[in-house]
C-alpha cells in the first residue's frame, strides 16, 4: 500500500511492526518480521530516510516510529506536489508537440517502423490512444499483430473507444476466428465481412493509421501515417470497404426481443456465416453444430421466408432486417 511513496513490502511490514509496539530494538523487530537483523536494520535505515523510524536519544540501539499521521502526510504532501509538477510538464510538452504538428514536415507525416516487436507496440499504442473510434481491415495471415487478439483492443472498448472492423472470410477459419469475433461483437464492436480486404490497416480517430509493408524480407514493417492527405485516402479506403461488407452476427449480438415466428440466435449466427461465404460444412465445424443441424436450421429459415432457394432466402433475411447494413438504435 505504501509503494507509492517508494516503499516496497519489507520496508512497509518493518514500519507497520515498529508502529504497533512503538519502540523496539532491532533484535526484536528481527524476530517479529522473521529476518535476519542486518536485513532489519537495513529496512530501519530505509525508513529513516523516510522519517518514518528515528533512533532514540534516550536508548541507543532502540528504534521509535514516527506518527504516521504526520510522516505519511508529509510523504504525501510532497508526492501530490510531485505530481502536479509531473502533469504541468506533460500540459507543457503536449502543447509543444501540438504547436510543432500544427504544420509538420513532409518527412514528419509518415513513419516506417521496423521489426515485429516494434509494429505490434505502435498497434498497442494506436489503441491505447484512440478515445473516439478505431477502424480495422483484418487479413487472415497476421504477422506482427495477431488479429483481433489484444488486451489494447478491450481495454479501448472499456472506455468507449467505438470499433468498425471489416475482416475478411479466411478469419472465420482459423482455430480461435469465432471466438475473438463473439468475443469483439460481445463489446459492442461492429464487425462486417467480406471476401477479401485490400491491405491490413488499422485508422485511430482519423487521425492516425497503420499500414503494414509488404516486404520480402523477414522483419516485419509498417507505416505509420499522421493526419494528411493520404490518411484521408486510407480512411476512404475503409469506408469503401465497409460499406461493401455484410454485417456479422454471432451469439446474442444484435439480437433483440424475438418475434413468434423469428430466427433464434443460432440461427442468425448459421445465416450470418452462409451469407459470408462458408460452407454448411464450415459453419458446423465453426460453431461445434453437427452438419444435418445446420441443414435443418437453413431449411427453417427457408420455411419462415416461404422461400425454396438460398438465394431467396439472402433477399429476404436482409428485407425482414435479419442481416441489417446498420445495427439498429
Amino acid at each position: 500500500m505504501l509503494s507509492a511513496i517508494g516503499l516496497d513490502e519489507r520496508h512497509e511490514s518493518a514500519y507497520r511492526a515498529l508502529v504497533s509496539v512503538g519502540a523496539a530494538e532491532v533484535p526484536d523487530l528481527a524476530r517479529r518480521l522473521t529476518l535476519g537483523e542486518q536485513d532489519t536494520e537495513r529496512a530501519l535505515r530505509r525508513l529513516e530516510r523516510h522519517g518514518l523510524a528515528a533512533q532514540s536519544s534516550a536508548r541507543p540501539g532502540r528504534w521509535v516510529a514516527a506518527p504516521p499521521g504526520v510522516a505519511l502526510g508529509a510523504l504525501l504532501t510532497q508526492q501530490r506536489h510531485e505530481l502536479e509538477q509531473a502533469e504541468l510538464a506533460a500540459a507543457l510538452l503536449a502543447e509543444e508537440y501540438r504547436a510543432a504538428a500544427a504544420e509538420p514536415a513532409v518527412h514528419d507525416l509518415v513513419e516506417v517502423v521496423i521489426g515485429a516487436a516494434a509494429v505490434s507496440q505502435r498497434f498497442l499504442q494506436l489503441q491505447l490512444g484512440a478515445s473516439q473510434e478505431v477502424c480495422a481491415l483484418v487479413t487472415g495471415n497476421p504477422v506482427a499483430v495477431t488479429g483481433m487478439e489484444n488486451d489494447a483492443e478491450e481495454q479501448a472498448a472499456g472506455r468507449g473507444v467505438g470499433y468498425r472492423v471489416v475482416v475478411e472470410r479466411s478469419v472465420l477459419d482459423l482455430p480461435d476466428g469465432i471466438t475473438e469475433l463473439t468475443a469483439a461483437l460481445g463489446r459492442d464492436e461492429r464487425v462486417r465481412v467480406v471476401d477479401q480486404v485490400p491491405t491490413k490497416l488499422v485508422v485511430a480517430d482519423r487521425s492516425l493509421a497503420l499500414v503494414p509493408l509488404t516486404s520480402h524480407t523477414a522483419e516485419p514493417a509498417a507505416l505509420v501515417v499522421h493526419a494528411s492527405g493520404l490518411l484521408e485516402l486510407l480512411q476512404g479506403l475503409f469506408e469503401s470497404v465497409w460499406e461493401q461488407a455484410l454485417p456479422l452476427r454471432l451469439g446474442a449480438s444484435g439480437v433483440g426481443e424475438q418475434e413468434p415466428d423469428a430466427p433464434d440466435g443460432a440461427d442468425l449466427e448459421v445465416l450470418s456465416l452462409l451469407l459470408a461465404g462458408m460452407t454448411d460444412a464450415s459453419v458446423a465445424k465453426q460453431l461445434d453444430l453437427g452438419l444435418r443441424t445446420v441443414q435443418r436450421r437453413v431449411k427453417h429459415l427457408m420455411e419462415l421466408c416461404g422461400v425454396s432457394t438460398r438465394l431467396q432466402l439472402g433477399w429476404h433475411a436482409y428485407e425482414r432486417g435479419w442481416v441489417a447494413r446498420e445495427r439498429p438504435e
